[in-house]
């Protein structure tokens, strides 16, 4: 069943006083066309939906309100169990939810891997109605024992088309074998590929399917850019685009009062027309700065989602995401403040390497071309500043003179005995000061790398113990992603479960951080986030097969080469890699010895412990 689109007011879908002073408390006006379509559905007794919607168009409120409203808060028992691709979008929900409830007596807790543990079971036994988590620390508490679904009402998998991307499909069929027959499940994605189809026959009753309508949710007009900025080097990144482009007149938005208030200062005490706008302020300071920027006594206000919340200001060149939003939804909000009327507008958003995935998330959600650059260097900012100064003196030479400066000009040059270029010069040195000191520019990160590695060009290459160096520091894609370099494949009895797995066990990184896995005859291919393709990159770059490195960066022209390659070509390939091969199958089996003696000896320090605290007890 696929439903038909109509506009509506929240008040209009069936939910309590108590929900609606919720949804007024967060700021929520109207509905998204997909919990305009969910909610009246889910508060039915017993419906179960699939839901067809991209990224950033308020799906969680479409599960979470129904939820919130069916819930008994007098029970301490988990009702709700909500299913995530990543802890950062576990995070996210739960936050969303939180701050949804129409009552503290409601607990939701976020679970997921890379957390303690033991916080995590002492607040399930404390009692929480709703969980959000990845399906691998789910299925750990399940088999602990420590999370009881035999009181669940409802199932949710959220980002389910991700979750299949990522391989999380066993886990989540194990977990859903765990729950009750009577629940009530729920499916939501941007796709509806194959295998979800397949999930929904097996585990749901006569689902109804909600699709929304194609968006094109990025403002055209924008022009969208990206930058990737290590958190220290974002004020210099900042300072640099702000000089290149002096017709600036922006808003910088942060994500804290205190970034804000810090952000704002900073630019203040370098001499930049900048205020900060955030709640603490009082209306009549808001009403003073907003003033200001209307008048363009100020062209830089740096504010916060929530003081921006109903700005209405005109003709803003640039937006700039100092700090990357948490949802497409607050992006696209962003971005639609500029270029607004059909006039030109650019949007930048500086993302530092920990952003990566969450930044994909957007980017695949905002549906535009926003494209990586590089930010510019001093020299760039420098060169530019002086072609601006030649413009505004070139259009001041076509102006009418006034004879008394005529007259001025010939007693300076009477004087002063200079020639007339020194003496020009002179002159605009005093008017433009220090603008085109170049050492007013610090060195960031990539600038200083590019330094190091310039100096030590012969060192480096006449060095042969450091294979780090031979593979790069990883960078990240149009996508937010690395792409790595296997030199195994299906010949050497890879398979993509084995390959995530033998990666987790090296590197500690969590296999829902591993995407794209493409398993090739003689090689492979895995995606990353960049933070954690930097720890896969260092810990092989220590292991080498008979002198040849596991992983890698790969190579543009790797990832192009066809599937299948000539007879002879893989034979020889096959037997170059039988020595590697032993030493491999060696070094597994190492691994595995030390990973055995390592849980032996846990389990035994743990016994003697016990029976220590029984003595003292005794």
């Amino acid at each position: 069943m696929c439903e038909e689109v109509r506009k509506k007011t929240f008040e209009e879908l069936g939910l309590s006083e108590k929900t609606l002073q919720a949804i007024k408390r967060k700021g929520f006006e109207e509905p998204s066309e997909i919990q305009a379509l969910c909610i009246p559905l889910l508060l039915k007794e017993g419906t179960e939906v699939i839901g067809q919607a991209e990224t950033g168009t308020g799906k969680t409120a479409a599960f979470a309100l129904p939820i919130l409203e069916t819930i008994d808060e007098e029970r301490k028992d988990v009702q709700a169990l909500i299913l995530t691709p990543t802890r950062e979008l576990a995070l996210q929900v739960a936050e969303e939810i939180n701050s949804l409830k129409p009552t503290d007596k409601i607990e939701c807790t976020p679970i997921y891997g890379g957390a303690s543990m033991e916080n995590q079971i002492r607040k399930l036994k404390k009692g929480v109605q709703v969980v959000v988590g990845t399906p691998g620390r789910i299925l750990d508490h399940i088999k602990r024992k420590t999370l009881d679904l035999s009181s669940l009402s409802f199932m949710v998998l959220d980002e389910a088309d991700e979750m299949l991307d990522m391989g999380f499909i066993e886990d989540i069929e194990e977990v859903l074998k765990t729950a009750p027959e009577n629940k009530r499940m729920l499916m939501f994605s941007a796709t509806i590929p194959p295998q979800i189809q397949k999930l929904a026959a097996s585990f749901m009753k006569n689902a109804i399917t909600v699709r929304t309508q194609s968006r094109d949710s990025a403002t055209k007009s924008a022009d969208q850019i990206y930058y990737e900025v290590r958190e220290a080097d974002k004020i210099e990144a900042l300072t640099r685009i702000i000089d290149r482009h002096p017709e600036f007149y922006g808003v910088i938005f942060c994500r804290t009062k205190l970034q804000c208030d810090e952000v704002g200062h900073i630019l203040q005490e370098r001499g930049y027309d900048a205020e900060a706008l955030h709640g603490d302020l009082s209306q009549r300071e808001r009403e003073i700065i907003l003033r200001k920027m209307r008048e363009r006594t100020i062209r830089i206000l740096v504010a916060t989602d929530v003081a921006a919340r109903g700005l209405d200001i005109q003709d803003l060149t640039h937006v700039i995401n100092y700090s990357l939003p948490h949802d497409a939804e607050i992006y696209i909000h962003r971005v639609g403040r500029t270029g607004r009327a059909g006039k030109e507008g650019t949007a930048i958003t500086f993302i530092t390497p920990s952003e990566a995935r969450r930044f994909s998330y957007i980017k695949k959600a905002s549906k535009a071309e926003i494209r990586k650059e590089e930010i510019p260097t001093p020299k760039e900012v420098v060169e530019r500043k002086k072609e601006l100064i030649f413009e505004e003196l070139e259009r001041a030479t076509d102006e009418k003179i006034n004879e008394e400066f005529v007259n001025l000009a010939r007693t300076l040059i009477s004087k002063k005995e200079l020639p007339e270029e020194e003496l020009i010069g002179l002159l605009l040195q005093h008017f433009y000061k220090d603008s085109l000191d170049i050492t007013q520019y610090k060195d960031i990160a990539t600038e200083k790398k590019a330094k190091e590695k310039k100096s030590t060009k012969k060192k480096a290459n006449s060095d042969k113990d450091r294979p780090y160096d031979k593979v790069h520091t990883p960078s990240m894609d149009e996508n937010g992603l690395t792409r790595l370099f296997i030199a195994r494949g299906k010949n050497d009895g890879v398979t993509k479960r084995g390959l995530v797995e033998f990666i987790e066990s090296e590197t500690g990184v969590k296999d829902r951080e591993l995407k794209d896995i493409l398993v090739m005859d003689d090689y492979s291919f895995i995606n990353a986030p960049y933070d954690t393709a930097e720890i896969i990159l260092s810990v092989f770059s220590k292991k080498k097969y008979n002198g040849r490195t596991i992983v890698e960066k790969a190579k543009e022209e790797r990832s192009k080469r066809k599937k299948e390659g000539s007879p002879e070509k893989k034979k020889r390939e096959r037997k170059s890699k039988n020595d590697d091969e032993k030493a491999l199958l060696e070094w597994e089996r190492k691994v595995e010895k030390t990973r055995k003696n390592s849980s032996k000896k846990k389990s035994k320090d743990k016994k003697e412990k016990s029976k220590t605290k029984r003595g003292r007890r005794s």
